[in-house]
C-alpha cells in the first residue's frame, strides 16, 4: 500500500444563500430547503503519516477548538474513517496521521466551520491512505458527523433538502464576491431551532440557477433565511450586522447564513467585496470579517511531498 507523504486541503466556509424551514420529522429534526455555496474563506487542514491519530491546532480562531480536546469533529472524522478503512482492508493496516488545523473561521457561527473541517478530514485522509473508501462509502460517513457535513464533503453549490443529507447539484452559480461578518457571538444551532416560532414555509428552489448575475440576485432576493428572527432574539447584534452589510458600497444583498450569527453580503465581484470589507473593518474593528468570492468547484487535496510506501 502506498501512502502520500503529506497532504493539505482547504476547508471552505459554507454559505446558506437562502434557508427555508419546510417541516419537522417525528424525531424532532427540522426539514430544510436551502441553496448552499462555498467561499474561498476558510480553514486549512494538513496531514502527514504517523503511528496514531493526533491533532494540533493554531490560527486566530483556534481557542474554541483547543478547548474541546479530543472531542472535536476533526478527530472524530479521522477515527470514523480509520475504523471504516480497517474494516475494508484485506490485511492489518495501521491508519494513522498527524493532523494540523489552521483555524480561521469562528466556531458556532452558522458557516459550517466544524462540518467543513470534518469533511476535509475525510477527504484528506482517504487520499493519504490510498483511497480505501470509494466516493459512495466516503459519503455514507458524512451524516454521522452532522447534518452539514454531507454538503461540506461535496463542497460545491448544491440544493439541500431533508435535514441536510439530500443534495442536488446547483451548477452555474455566478462567481459573486462575498463579505462575511460576525459580531463575535457564538450561537449554537439547537438553540436557534428551539427559539424558532411560526408556521413552516415552502421550497424556494429555482432550478437551474441563471448564470446571469442580475437575474440570479433577483431570484435570490425573493427568498429568505427563516431562522433570522429566532437567531436575532438570542443575539440582537445580528440586526446591526445585517444593516451594516446592506449599507456597504456595492452590496447587492445582505442575509444571515445558516443559524447565525454570521451574516453575508454579496457583490458583483471579488474586488468590490474586498473594497467593502475594508470599509467594514474600519467601522467595526471588533467584529470578525473576511472577504472573498463564491467557489464554483470544490477544493482539491494537495500533495506536499513525494509518496512513501508502508
Amino acid at each position: 500500500m502506498v501512502f502520500c507523504a503529506a497532504v493539505s486541503i482547504f476547508a471552505p466556509a459554507k454559505i446558506n444563500l437562502y434557508l427555508h424551514v419546510v417541516g419537522r420529522r417525528s424525531d424532532g429534526y427540522h426539514l430544510l430547503d436551502s441553496l448552499v455555496a462555498f467561499a474561498d474563506i476558510g480553514d486549512r487542514l494538513s496531514a502527514a503519516p504517523a503511528a496514531g491519530l493526533s491533532l494540533t491546532v493554531d490560527g486566530p480562531e483556534s481557542g474554541a477548538i483547543a478547548a474541546l480536546g479530543d472531542d472535536n469533529l476533526v478527530l472524530r472524522a479521522a477515527r470514523l474513517l480509520a475504523e471504516a478503512a480497517a474494516a475494508r482492508s484485506p490485511r492489518a493496516v495501521a491508519y494513522g496521521a498527524a493532523l494540523h488545523l489552521d483555524k480561521r473561521l469562528p466556531a458556532s457561527s452558522g458557516i459550517g466551520g466544524g462540518s467543513s473541517d470534518a469533511a476535509a478530514t475525510l477527504r484528506i485522509l482517504n487520499t493519504m491512505w490510498g483511497c480505501p473508501l470509494d466516493p459512495p462509502a466516503l459519503a455514507a460517513l458524512a451524516p454521522k458527523l452532522g447534518a452539514d457535513t454531507p454538503a461540506c464533503l461535496a463542497a460545491r453549490p448544491a440544493w439541500v433538502g431533508g435535514i441536510g443529507e439530500l443534495l442536488a447539484p446547483a451548477a452555474g452559480l455566478p462567481p459573486l464576491g462575498i463579505v462575511l461578518a460576525n459580531p463575535r457571538r457564538p450561537l449554537p444551532t439547537p438553540c436557534v431551532f428551539a427559539a424558532r416560532r411560526g408556521a413552516f414555509t415552502t421550497s424556494g428552489r429555482f432550478d437551474p440557477p441563471p448564470g446571469d448575475t442580475d437575474a440570479f440576485l433577483a431570484l435570490l432576493a425573493n427568498q429568505r433565511n427563516d431562522l433570522t428572527d429566532a437567531a436575532a432574539t438570542l443575539v440582537p447584534e445580528i440586526a446591526t450586522v445585517l444593516a451594516c452589510l446592506a449599507g456597504l458600497p456595492g452590496a447587492c444583498l445582505a442575509r444571515m447564513s445558516g443559524s447565525g450569527a454570521t451574516c453575508f453580503a454579496l457583490f458583483a465581484d471579488r474586488d468590490a467585496a474586498a473594497a467593502a470589507a475594508q470599509v467594514l473593518a474600519r467601522a467595526e474593528p471588533q467584529w470578525w470579517s473576511a472577504a472573498g468570492v463564491l467557489l464554483t468547484a470544490p477544493p482539491q487535496v494537495e500533495q506536499q511531498a513525494g509518496d512513501a510506501s508502508d
